[in-house]
């Protein structure tokens, strides 16, 4: 017996390794779009490495420093710790301003690939039966993803981020009736307040990511026992035992060893090289030019990241008058447009595959154009979205007209559900018209029995059936 099998009775003894080998085999589609779940994966890899190397230097306090850095504007003057710690990371610390900026865009990157990814569900209908809990999973991982991010560009403590928290601790507040216990245990207390960076980072750097982690890990358990989903077939597939075309209890792929490692390999790398040139090539937030929290002014141009800005859209178009009271509780506009919209946006997508139900089983998907209203109510999803993200840019689109914010917010207030709907709209007309054949939707029922799950140790097509 050689050292290597040896080594691997030792372990197999242990930890039963031989049960796992059929695990090997297991078949992932060859299909590139199935890839953004893994680019996600590898983004969230990165952020929480590259965090710990900035959580080495950073200091969560609001306590008053004197700053002896590299910027010779703040040279001798008494700044908050937190602006202090980040200038001198982005500054001073050897490499610093690298993993920052590879933080910065690997959040960013994380959510819009974890965006993509629904995307892409929802237009093929990877969503429908039996998968509705991994959707429901992903729904909360999506907002669980913008809440860390809002606690991460909060940290800096400069004129940018103090503004952006004050927004958030008074929409906090604004919930009815349990407002002002939930600004005491997100924010520490009344904002300003010496407990708000700290509370903010034992949220940005411990408590979400626990959250998020434990997501992922679920996501990828379900994701492996209910296998895979497959585009459809153009006819029936040729192997170590034929399948059908309609067979929908085999998953036909690549085998996830070593034809699937070696492709997410590659993804890791394309992913890490993408980051690390947008982290040399393009700059970040600059705190420096804001400069540290100062309670007397407000920047003259405050907007959030991309993913937060239709929620920032929601709160600018929200009339003041919105606010009402009801059964004795106080329901304002600033909780109308900052959490109950969004919050109903998340809802309305996490009851999705209930409303699009479908009894029989299937793991196929569908391409869009055969799901005319499916793929109407997307199109339409997206838009408001989109609408919602100009008018939290209101400033700049006034100015792009010449106008005025007061002027332009009736007709950004309208655009918010006309445009959506004439797009679902002619969406629907054009797909219903070109349709030849019914929806393939809720087809094909799973078949009863299988193949017998194959182990390709080569590269050649793995076949994944039902369990």
């Amino acid at each position: 017996m050689g050292r290597l099998d040896r080594i691997y009775g030792f372990f197999d003894d242990r930890l039963d390794l031989e049960e796992s080998r059929s695990f090997l085999g297991k078949a992932f589609p060859a299909e590139d779009s199935f890839l953004l779940g893994e680019v996600a994966l590898f983004c969230f890899l990165i952020l929480v490495l590259t965090g710990m190397f900035l959580g080495f230097f950073f200091e969560p306090s609001t306590s008053e420093v004197e700053y002896e850095g590299s910027v010779a504007e703040y040279q001798g003057e008494e700044l908050p710790e937190a602006f202090v710690s980040v200038l001198n990371i982005t500054y001073d610390v050897p490499f610093g301003m690298l993993l920052r900026r590879m933080h910065h865009w690997a959040a960013h990157l994380f959510i819009a690939s974890m965006a993509l990814h629904m995307l892409r569900v929802f237009f093929t209908g990877a969503y429908r039966n039996p998968r509705e809990l991994n959707w429901l999973v992903g729904t909360g991982l999506a907002g669980t993803s913008m809440f860390a991010a809002y606690t991460g560009y909060a940290l800096p403590f400069d004129e940018f981020a103090s503004t952006a928290v004050g927004i958030g601790y008074n929409v906090a507040k604004s919930v009815p009736l349990i407002g002002e216990t939930l600004g005491q245990i997100v924010f520490g207390g009344s904002f300003p307040s010496s407990a708000t960076i700290p509370r903010l980072f034992f949220l940005h750097v411990l408590v979400l990511p626990l959250v998020i982690g434990g997501l992922l890990a679920l996501h990828m358990l379900i994701l492996i026992r209910q296998k895979h989903t497959e585009a459809e077939r153009d006819g029936d597939v040729a192997g170590r035992e034929p399948v059908d075309r309609d067979d929908d209890s085999v998953v036909i792929g690549l085998p996830a060893v070593p034809n699937q490692v070696a492709v997410s390999a590659v993804v890791f790398f394309l992913t890490l090289a993408l980051l690390s040139l947008l982290a040399g090539f393009l700059p970040v937030h600059n705190i420096a030019e804001y400069g540290p929290n100062d309670p007397a002014s407000t920047p003259s141009l405050i907007m959030p990241d991309w993913f937060l800005m239709w929620g920032y859209g929601f709160l600018k178009l929200v009339p003041a008058w919105l606010s009402f009271d009801f059964l004795g509780i106080h329901v304002s506009a600033e909780f109308v447009g900052g959490l109950l919209l969004p919050g109903l946006v998340f809802v309305a997508v996490a009851v999705w595959p209930f409303i699009d139900y479908h009894e029989e089983q299937t793991h196929f998907a569908t391409s869009p154009l055969k799901r005319p209203w499916q793929t109407a109510v997307g199109v339409a999803g997206v838009t408001f979205i989109m609408v919602a993200s100009i008018a939290g840019m209101d400033v700049i689109v006034a100015d792009i007209v010449g106008s005025t914010t007061a002027a332009i917010k009736p007709y950004l207030l309208a655009a918010l559900f006309a445009v959506p709907i004439a797009s679902g709209l002619i969406t629907y007309a054009v797909l219903r018209g070109g349709e030849e054949d019914p929806p393939a939707s809720g087809e094909s029922a799973a078949a009863d029995g299988g193949v017998p799950e194959t182990n390709s140790a080569g590269g050649g097509p793995a076949e994944d059936t039902d369990d």
